[in-house]
């Protein structure tokens, strides 16, 4: 995905900054991660707070292959009918921003 539509997504935040990482990219709200693209996919800042709803929205949580078995990060697939909703986009968005800003406490 390019910095534009990445930047278009995450509009609901104000402007976010979009910094290569890990072969990929970190998203950034006021220096504060909240999300990632990782292989053309974007995922959400997750938390215990949040991260039942994009269980039950039908998110799944983002694995790398760690010398043999999966760990699981705390960053989370965008849930389908998000992208064909801007409420609903913003909504997952404002909930990954949170979460981040818990996680930096």
């Amino acid at each position: 995905m390019d910095n534009a539509a990445i930047e278009d997504m995450f509009a609901v935040l104000g402007p976010v900054t979009i910094k290569r990482m890990f072969g990929g990219k970190g998203i950034y709200c006021q220096g504060v991660i909240f999300a990632l693209e990782v292989d053309g996919e974007i995922l959400l800042k997750g938390d215990e707070q949040t991260a039942p709803a994009l269980e039950a929205a039908g998110s799944r949580q983002w694995a790398y292959d760690g010398k043999g078995k999966p760990v699981k990060m705390p960053y989370w697939s965008i849930p389908d009918d998000a992208f064909d909703d801007p409420d609903e986009m913003a909504r997952w968005v404002r909930l990954a921003y949170e979460a981040a800003l818990r996680s930096r406490k």
